[in-house]
């Protein structure tokens, strides 16, 4: 069979190919580039010198090789976000889980196929907060000759929604750290890199999409900001959301859309049969239910029609500019509700292969905690009190990331004082989760796995807690797929409450949002070997430890086992 190599460096033209998949080799350049957004200029890590980083184009069944060059200081790793990579997790790129990070000067070469996945996904940094500027779209076109389950869209814009720092943020998570306080937010939302005119001094930095009448567009939605859930609407305009996290979906219309930090969704925009006169607004700002610190600004692009040829410009400029209303800033209702709407299609080319028995079934908590305060000499922390530190945890756990990476220790067979086994299947000490928080609110810390064997069939209901306040959690689950058969407010309740599952056509996800003050049930296959990571997309959370790994032992046959690890594969 004959191998088609195109050679990239990310803007290329894609040359036609046939039904079985190609190679594709990108080159990704992280390197520090100057950008301007709200009168500041200052020097960030970008990809390509872009920002965002260019976007992958590729078909299912294509097998990528992605070679990545680190000419900046700190070191870097690259997550392929929403990828299964089946038997490949070495190219997985979360820091100290599947490799060592990339170090200045030094390179490595992800080498991955995507299989049965087609949709919108995208890449991003996975190491400390450098996900801030190191992110781009991921295109996965179906094989050639496989058309979409819906009308095919007169043109596909992806539009990536993402945060700006007028600082470091490397230097804004270190400032955290060492107070133990929160974070200082973000000075702008960005879409495309672009924070809009109602930020001061940033009308010239505006995302426009120029559309024509009577047509249909695909909108690729991605949220890669750090730390916020994102409210979006169009001002005057109704869209159909048809996929979400690279899963087509039964359809159906909104005036809004919600979408967590790690998710993407795509949505079909029909233009109005004829030349309006006004433009619109496209928006985006927080859904936040903590309690800490948030930006709470907003990001605009804006809708314009493509006006006659016979139009005066100044007319055109003069145009009426209506603005969307978002839901309010902690309208959970509204959450839950465009939650419930989306569905599989669960059609005889896109089966829902729900998991309909299970062998391991577990009850996890997700939530804030503390932990003392570690400073010397009797300063105080910033934290909840003067004597503790913010901390994140699963299950009480703060995860502790170790110093090897954990695929390596698993692989070598040197994991003995690497991680630890015996990640606890149920909470140890059990509680009212959504009730009075508890007097003790402090987290253990480890670098615990669950380990799993091949094939196993699992059940995970994440439970939220009320400690130091309950809040909504996008948890993302990396080298799988899932159902989320149940979502619900207050604790979980084992004996009534998984007889409303939905087994039939749940959503299947990479990334769920754990409800603010409620738990979310998933179900999933563990048919991929190598070490998996779990944690929450909010940065900060991710950064205070709320995060885990899933061990999934090998298979018996030669197809069920992990890959050997490449030669170039960084070192620690």
């Amino acid at each position: 069979m004959a191998v088609w190599l195109l050679f990239a460096v990310l803007s290329c033209v894609l040359l036609p190919d046939p039904v079985f998949g190609i190679t594709r080799h990108y080159t990704l350049e992280i390197k520090m580039h100057n950008v301007t957004r709200l009168c500041h200029t200052k020097s960030l890590v970008s990809v390509n010198g872009q920002f965002p980083g260019p976007k992958l184009i590729a078909r299912e069944g294509d097998q990528l090789l992605i070679k990545v060059v680190n000419h900046v200081p700190n070191n870097i790793s690259i997550h392929w976000h929403g990828i299964r990579q089946l038997r490949s997790g070495w190219a997985d790129g979360p820091a100290y889980i599947t490799q060592c990070p990339i170090q200045t000067g030094q390179s490595y070469v992800y080498n991955y196929t995507i299989v049965g996945q087609r949709g919108t996904l995208f890449y991003h940094a996975h190491i400390s907060w450098l996900r801030a500027t190191v992110y781009g779209p991921i295109i996965i076109l179906p094989k050639r000759g496989v058309p979409y389950p819906f009308p095919k869209p007169h043109k596909e814009v992806p539009m990536i929604f993402g945060e700006w720092f007028n600082a470091d943020p490397e230097a804004v998570i270190r400032q955290a750290t060492k107070t133990g306080g929160g974070p200082n937010v973000s000075d702008a939302y960005t879409i495309n890199g672009l924070p809009g005119p109602l930020y001061n001094c940033s009308a010239k930095d505006t995302f426009r999409l120029r559309v024509k009448p009577g047509k249909t567009y695909l909108l690729r939605l991605i949220n890669a900001a750090l730390n916020d859930e994102l409210f979006f609407s169009i001002a005057n305009h109704t869209v159909t959301v048809v996929e979400a996290d690279a899963i087509y979906v039964k359809p159906f219309e909104t005036d809004t859309v919600l979408i967590a930090p790690g998710q993407t969704t795509n949505l079909l925009l029909k233009t109005k049969p004829s030349y309006p006169s006004a433009s619109f607004l496209m928006t985006a700002r927080p859904y936040a239910t903590g309690q800490g610190t948030f930006d709470n600004s907003t990001v605009a692009g804006v809708l314009e029609y493509e006006q006659p040829k016979h139009a005066r410009r100044s007319s055109i400029k003069n145009l009426p500019l209506f603005t969307p209303v978002l839901p309010a800033l902690n309208d959970t209702n509204f959450a839950a509700k465009f939650s419930n709407k989306l569905r599989s299609l669960n059609s005889k080319r896109f089966p829902a292969n729900v998991p309909l028995k299970v062998d391991r079934k577990f009850f996890f908590t997700v939530g804030l905690g503390t932990t003392p305060c570690n400073h010397k000499n009797n300063q105080t922390c910033q934290g909840p009190t003067n004597t503790t530190m913010f901390a994140a945890s699963i299950s009480n756990i703060s995860f502790t990331l170790p110093t090897k990476a954990l695929l390596q220790s698993h692989y070598s067979g040197q994991s003995n004082g690497m991680y630890s086994p015996n990640f606890p299947w149920n909470p140890v000490v059990p509680f009212n989760y959504t009730g009075t928080p508890p007097n003790n609110t402090m987290v253990s810390t480890g670098t615990n796995v669950m380990v799993l064997r091949y094939n196993t069939s699992v059940e995970l209901v994440m439970q939220d807690t009320s400690i130091l306040g309950a809040e909504s959690h996008p948890l993302h689950l990396h080298g799988f797929n899932f159902f989320v058969v149940g979502q619900g407010f207050g604790n979980f309740d084992p004996n009534k409450d998984p007889k409303n599952f939905n087994l039939v056509d749940p959503i299947e996800r990479n990334t769920v949002g754990v409800p603010s003050g409620g738990w979310a049930a998933i179900r999933f296959l563990a048919d991929n070997p190598g070490v998996w990571f779990m944690h929450c997309h909010l940065e900060v959370h991710t950064s205070w430890g709320l995060r885990m790994a899933w061990l999934v032992l090998d298979g018996d046959k030669p197809d069920q086992k992990l890959l050997p690890p490449p030669a170039d594969l960084p070192k620690c």
